[in-house]
């Protein structure tokens, strides 16, 4: 899984990192005492489970913490965040294409951090053969491991670098991600101790409760209700067509509040036209801003390529085509070599740049996004194949339905003042009246925590 991309994405690191000697993802995230342990025995340890708690719409308490487990890596980047957000990159880029196919006409969003953070979590309550398959997608299984065995990896380690990396952006003037999760489980049901400390390694609140699905439409309803209300009105009728047959629910919100490093200048903010496509024009407010940034005119793969700083930590790559340039094609070749050059070769130079104004959401039901990677990779990961022996006392018990919210919201205002002395020199005109694809990345560790592109920005 080691593409091209990873060795783009290595390019800013700090020379430390940048020479540091090779070690394997797995052996940085390994469990104890690991060893190959065959598929087909019984799990070596019993299952260590926690009753949930019945859902009560008065009751709005998150889950309750223990502060000793609590040891997110708030602290300098390390090792294990640096090669965790290779993995992430990488995957992430291979789940954007697969959405962005389906959706090659409307706005498209999606976090790379926000999705791994699912899947292991999902990998905690997998039986071993089911593991062994999330190993292998996440970039996480060990080389050399015969086809009948899988050596497991420490979840948890995983998760909280995830956390992490979310929490390095914390650490700007104004920039914040929140991370929720819920979960929500089959009456008289008791869920693993492993997963409902998973989903609290990697977010900043969680709510596990139970659910009676007896009378599906009245569960719905409940449910909904719920998240909505704890999600401060974020996340409204996220399930939908619930049966009494529903096992377990689960939900992430991952919400990004951003402001540009330096601010747009709000007198120049007009009503300008934003070609869609060939046929179809729309009016968008587009902010304006004279400044130096640092960006690239690529005339082989016909688009530009502009950095834009958001807080001390992270940054914005935004990539236009070129009049005529088709978006799709360039998106299709996010992992090749040219996605180096791009990197590689930003100049910095004097611009007024005009961008639309825009703050985006999504709604990602992990089912289909694993369907539309591949048929199979749903149906060994969620679907018929998929076995969640690790997950409850209740056998079998299975993963209905997962979905991931991705909310993106970014300030006209900025971390700083605007500069009010005079850039010299007569500066490029660069305005984004065009789709646009977009990436926004966490500058220690380059983890990319989203990926999407506007089409439209009236939407």
């Amino acid at each position: 899984m080691r593409s091209t991309l990873l060795l783009l994405l290595c390019c800013y690191l700090s020379g430390s990192q940048a020479n540091r000697v090779y070690v394997h993802p797995f052996h940085l995230f390994a469990a104890e005492n690991v060893s190959c342990e065959t598929l087909q025995t019984q799990t070596s340890k019993p299952l260590q489970t926690l009753p949930v708690a019945p859902l009560d719409i008065e009751v709005l308490t998150a889950d309750s913490r223990d502060p000793s487990k609590m040891d997110a890596q708030k602290q300098n980047i390390t090792e294990r965040t640096g090669v965790l957000a290779e993995l992430l990159n990488s995957l992430g880029l291979r789940m954007y294409q697969a959405v962005s196919r389906k959706q090659q006409n409307t706005n498209t969003l999606l976090s790379p951090v926000n999705t791994f953070g699912s899947l292991v979590t999902f990998y905690l309550g997998a039986s071993k053969t089911t593991a062994r398959k999330y190993l292998m997608l996440l970039g996480l299984s060990r080389d050399g491991d015969r086809e009948d065995c899988v050596s497991l990896v420490d979840g948890h380690k995983v998760l909280k670098t995830l956390q992490g990396i979310n929490s390095l952006v914390d650490d700007g003037p104004k920039d914040e991600i929140t991370t929720q999760v819920w979960a929500f489980a089959r009456q008289d049901t008791q869920l693993s101790e492993d997963f409902i400390q998973g989903m609290q390694d990697f977010s900043d609140t969680s709510f596990t409760r139970s659910v009676d699905f007896s009378k599906p439409q009245e569960a719905e309803q409940l449910v909904n209700s719920f998240v909505e209300t704890t999600s401060d009105g974020r996340l409204k009728g996220v399930f939908k067509d619930l049966n009494s047959s529903t096992d377990l629910l689960f939900v992430t919100s991952f919400n990004f509040q951003g402001n540009w490093r330096t601010a747009f200048q709000p007198e120049k903010t007009s009503m300008q036209e934003f070609h869609v496509d060939e046929t179809t024009t729309v009016m968008a407010p587009l902010m304006t801003h004279t400044g130096q940034y640092h960006y690239l005119n690529d005339k082989v793969q016909r688009c530009t390529v502009v950095k834009l700083s958001l807080s001390k930590r992270s940054y914005m790559l935004l990539v236009l085509p070129h009049e005529g340039a088709n978006l799709r094609d360039i998106e299709s070749k996010l992992l090749t070599d040219v996605m180096s050059g791009w990197y590689q070769n930003l100049q910095e130079g004097l611009l007024e740049l005009s961008l639309p104004k825009f703050s985006m959401s999504s709604v990602t039901d992990v089912r289909d996004l694993l369907t539309n990677m591949s048929p199979e990779l749903e149906a060994q990961m969620l679907g018929s194949e998929a076995e969640f022996s690790q997950l409850s006392n209740t056998k079998p018990f299975t993963i209905n339905k997962a979905v991931n919210k991705v909310l993106f919201e970014m300030s006209e205002e900025g971390a700083e003042p605007q500069d009010k002395i005079q850039e010299a020199g007569i500066p490029l005109k660069l305005t984004i009246n065009r789709p646009f694809f977009f990436s926004v990345i966490e500058g220690d560790s380059n983890a990319i925590l989203m990926l999407g592109k506007i089409t439209n920005p009236t939407l």
